[in-house]
């Protein structure tokens, strides 16, 4: 238990180092947060699926002829073939090693000549499907049978979210960019929870988007919520006025452990996702919406200045960290956790570095 008399120091570097930590971390927090599986949008219509990574397992989501989204772990029943790959739409889900063949329920359908063997019942066999929640057109997962809904993870940010971003069930991604770094995935996240660096390095974001003296981040369970007034809206370069409330602000609500929606000016969504590659590597996919994913000017000229900006500035600078974590001279230093918070405190990190530590250590 950390001594109240004496700064609270922040992680050693084998959090972010050793690969035996990340192999801790697939182990258990990977399997029991909720995690980013796809947009809702790639799921239109019965039979189309997505398949992706969540650690070292494969998995897909599908949406059935009820209109379900659901979410199964990438393997036939039969000899473990996986069944499907990238994006596509499907009658049937058919295996393509012995056409074992799955309804969009998981069900199995049918197995060539499976008649000849006796006691062979089709009834008793589907494929091992996982928790899946759709949130406000996110589809997220979770291999933890016994979860709690999101709701109670992140209390209060459907609603607030809701609130910024009341066209939500027409956005689709106009624009979805992969950025690779060169950092273990909570150097990464750290760094966007934090704005104690953002005036000295990301001058764009600091002057022109937010009011540095009002901006702070503060816990709602496992959600970090950032709140700001923005700064001066005339000098924006674009027109704010969406026809919503909330236009006038920038918000902030990052889910623990790996994803993060963001709210600008004007009620344009962007968000974030990391997916961890190994205890060195992570990419991070920046995402941006419009109505019916069209052609967005705003939206794409905001995309391509964050790009520019924060997103070129950040590389170098969790890259840096990640080299430095490495060197032999570094002990960790105080956590700069100011009582009244605010823009230049790391009260968000002392949130963060619990839950790492507590997701390693029991």
């Amino acid at each position: 238990m950390n001594d109240m008399s004496k700064p609270l120091r922040s992680l050693e570097a084998r959090y972010y180092t050793d690969p035996k930590v990340f192999e801790i971390e697939k182990a258990g927090l990977l399997a029991n947060t909720w995690q980013f599986a796809c947009h809702s949008s790639q799921l239109e219509n019965p039979g189309d699926y997505v398949a992706f990574d969540l650690g070292d397992e494969s998995l897909f989501s599908i949406k059935g002829r009820d209109g379900t989204i659901r979410t199964f772990y990438n393997v036939c029943q039969h000899r473990a073939h996986q069944l499907v790959s990238g994006e596509g739409s499907t009658r049937v889900v058919v295996c393509p090693y012995h056409a074992w063949t799955y309804e969009l329920t998981g069900a199995l359908r049918a197995a060539p000549n499976s008649k000849s063997v006796p006691g062979f019942d089709k009834s008793q066999i589907c494929l091992t499907e996982i928790r899946t929640e759709v949130f406000l057109g996110f589809v997220f997962v979770n291999l933890d049978s016994n979860a709690a809904p999101m709701d109670d993870w992140f209390p209060g940010a459907r609603a607030e979210l809701e609130s910024f971003v009341p066209n939500w069930a027409d956005l689709k991604p106009l624009e979805w960019v992969e950025i690779p770094e060169n950092c273990n995935w909570k150097v990464s996240v750290e760094n966007y929870s934090e704005c104690y660096h953002c005036s000295l390095n990301h001058p764009t974001f600091a002057t022109g988007v937010v009011r540095p003296e009002t901006y702070d981040i503060q816990p709602q369970g496992h959600c970090l919520r950032h709140t700001t007034e923005c700064n001066d809206l005339s000098q924006m370069t674009y027109d704010i006025h969406s026809g919503f409330e909330n236009n006038d602000k920038y918000s902030s609500w990052f889910l623990w452990p790996m994803f993060s929606f963001q709210v600008y000016p004007g009620n344009l969504l962007n968000t974030y996702h990391w997916r961890a590659v190994d205890a060195d590597h992570v990419v991070v996919w920046r995402g941006w919406y419009s109505v019916g994913g069209f052609d967005d000017e705003t939206v794409r000229r905001m995309a391509q200045q964050d790009r520019a900006t924060t997103v070129e500035e950040d590389i170098h600078l969790v890259e840096s960290v990640q080299r430095g974590l490495k060197s032999r001279g570094y002990v960790p230093g105080p956590l700069v956790v100011d009582p009244g918070c605010g823009v230049n405190s790391e009260h968000s990190i002392m949130h963060l570095q619990r839950w790492m530590r507590e997701a390693i250590d029991g």
